[in-house]
């Protein structure tokens, strides 16, 4: 039995021995061959090396079986042995043109930096042994095919370097060829080296950026550099590519609006592709053309926005405001989009007319040419806004008014190389103009205001509140009075006080009612009957018919003063009184005085009724109890 177990145990050595050895055979491998590489250019063959015993750092060793050469060996490049090329490589070796490059310890790659015709051949990557025994390969080969460099690149028209305007439009024409009897492929390439955010400064003076703008890819496919696909999204860069003379492909880059960051070296960049037979995409051929240097001048150094009148303006009323924008600087030779506005600070109500209130628009006309009003009170006045000459705007209000008073400005953007910008797209730039002043000359107005409740019965619940307001309007020529009935809730303050002391307002008032300047009335509350009517030039009148206590409180009535310009049109002026405040309270009618004493009567007659009945009841209980209780 023992026996059996020994037998076994050292089959089973055997077995896991043999499956080892031949687990771990040593294999070297190359890119499946042929590979076509192109003279004058870079060759990178990738060599490595597996299932090997030792040390993680292996050493390779490269030769070349030179077609011309009958099959003899040549020595290349070692990485154990310095004295290893031969002869017709020594001198590449020694100044790095011919090298290996390590990318991992058992991973390499051949460079020849400037691949020769004589180079072509089968490449042998050979390991030397690190093993215990002998098994597996040591070496591999490939063939090597080096054709000749048959990629032309060409220009039509270099940049001159001169100052191109921002948002100028730039086109740019690259023309490429090869002539190759394997079946290579064409990729185009614009860039651009330095200028704008792309250059750097360091210690060691400027360090240049490069940026890719646009390809056409090897399957003809466009793709925009990274820095550029928004532009490309939008439109704004575009490559095509056209049939040129010869069978020359031409490729035509085109920007439509150039930016200060467009600065720079500009080139065309065109590559050879191939691919292996392991269906990999080779760059055997590269070629750079420097196309020239691009300066792009900002607009913000020549765009000037002017106003006139210039300084300040007094107007009277009712006159023409006229104001005119003009644009400088723009350069003739881009077609740029404007948005141009008025806008307005201050008005009469403020107390400089220069500093006060909210900035607000009066007109704006967009770049396709559309004339849009803002909320300022001009436009009520009536208005336009016109385009009277290239780069040159105006701003008309007919009939000026005390409102259209205030620091006019006029606000200029430009969308630099696009003529209709879209809502999302935001200016180039913008700029505003000096202000203009405009002052309107308004007539003295004093106006007063009392409100007063009339004698008469009490006021009762369903009765008719009938309120007077009487004004006063000082001036010259002729004027009206606009009245609006306010109502305040009675603080509980008041019904503690003598009926003719007026307390303080609270700070809200409701609007009743307003009777304007031209005789329409306005009720702004539902739940009353409410009536307002002129009595005389100076005398309103507001009644609340089948009062309830909701429309008890304190009443005054706001007077604002309108004038009339020159061409009968009615204008604020801007004067304006409060009057006192009377208070209205209701009392309660003497039928409802009468029902007090009904419900206390016959709430009392209820109440000893039920006590009389309760104890009679009760007694009459008791004494049936005891009768039972006796017998």
């Amino acid at each position: 039995m023992r026996t059996m177990m020994a037998s076994m145990k050292a089959a089973l050595f055997v077995c896991i021995h043999w499956v080892l050895q031949h687990a771990l055979c040593r294999d070297v491998t190359l890119p499946i061959g042929p590979l076509y590489r192109v003279a004058g250019f870079p060759l990178s063959l990738p060599c490595g090396v597996s299932g090997y015993e030792g040390p993680r750092t292996q050493d390779f060793e490269w030769f070349l079986y030179r077609d011309d050469a009958g099959g003899r060996q040549m020595g290349v490049v070692s990485t154990r042995d310095k004295g290893f090329p031969y002869t017709p490589f020594q001198t590449r070796v020694k100044s790095g043109e011919v090298r290996v490059e390590r990318d991992s310890g058992d991973k390499v790659r051949l460079i020849i930096q400037r691949l020769r015709p004589d180079d072509q051949g089968k490449y042998e990557c050979y390991t030397p042994s690190t093993d215990s025994t002998y098994q597996g390969n040591y070496s591999a080969m490939v063939t090597v095919k080096v054709i000749p460099d048959t990629l032309q690149v060409s220009y039509s028209r270099s940049l001159t370097g001169q100052p191109v305007p921002e948002g100028a439009s730039l086109t740019l024409t690259c023309s490429a060829s090869i002539q190759s009897e394997q079946l290579t492929h064409l990729s185009i390439t614009f860039g651009k080296r330095g200028g704008g955010e792309g250059s750097l400064s360091g210690a060691g003076g400027e360090v240049s950026t490069v940026r890719e703008i646009i390809s056409i890819d090897r399957l003809l496919g466009v793709v925009p550099g990274r820095f550029y696909k928004s532009r490309y999204d939008d439109g704004e860069i575009t490559l095509e590519k056209k049939n040129g003379e010869g069978g020359q492909g031409v490729y035509v880059m085109k920007m439509t609006a150039v930016q200060p960051d467009d600065t720079g070296s500009y080139f065309c960049e065109a590559s050879q592709w191939i691919l292996d037979l392991d269906r990999s995409w080779q760059k055997i051929a590269q070629r750079t053309l420097d196309i020239g240097n691009l300066t792009v001048q900002q607009l913000a150094e020549s765009l000037r926005v002017t106003s006139s009148p210039k300084g300040e303006v007094t107007l009277q009323i009712g006159s023409p405001l006229i104001l005119t924008c003009e644009i400088l600087g723009l350069p003739s030779e881009v077609n740029s989009g404007l948005l141009v506005q008025w806008m307005k600070r201050g008005s009469i109500s403020s107390d400089s007319v220069g500093t006060g209130g909210v900035e607000v628009e009066v007109a704006q006309m967009s770049p396709n040419g559309i004339v849009s009003w803002g909320d300022d009170l001009s436009r009520a006045s009536g208005g336009s806004m016109e385009k009277i000459a290239e780069g040159k705007y105006s701003l008309k209000l007919f009939s000026a008014q005390p409102a259209d008073s205030g620091v006019y400005r006029c606000v200029v953007s430009v969308f630099a190389g696009r003529r209709n910008p879209g809502q999302s797209v935001p200016a180039t730039l913008t700029q505003r103009s000096e202000g203009v002043t405009v002052n309107l000359k308004t007539k003295d107005v004093l106006v007063t205001a009392v409100t007063q409740l009339p004698r008469g019965p009490l006021l009762k619940r369903g009765s008719t509140i009938t309120l007077i307001c009487n004004t006063t309007v000082t001036t010259t020529g002729p004027a009206l009075a606009q009245v609006h009935w306010l109502r305040w809730p009675i603080p509980e303050a008041v019904f503690k006080k003598a009926p003719d002391v007026t307390p303080l307002k609270p700070p809200v008032p409701t609007l009743i009612a307003s009777l304007m300047y031209n005789g329409i009335s306005n009720i702004y509350i539902n739940g009353s009957e409410i009536s307002i009517d002129r009595l005389s030039a100076n005398s309103y009148r507001l009644r609340v018919h089948m009062a309830t206590v909701d429309d008890q409180g304190m009443y005054a009535c706001h007077a604002e003063v309108w004038g009339q310009d020159p061409h009968g049109g009615w204008y604020k002026t801007g004067a304006k009184a409060e009057s006192n405040a009377v208070n209205v309270y209701l009392y309660a009618r003497a039928a409802d005085l009468l029902l007090i004493p009904l419900v206390v009567g016959v709430s009392s007659a209820l109440f000893v009724g039920i006590v009389i009945i309760a104890t009679v009841t009760c007694c009459f209980m008791k004494r049936l109890a005891r009768q039972r209780a006796q017998k």
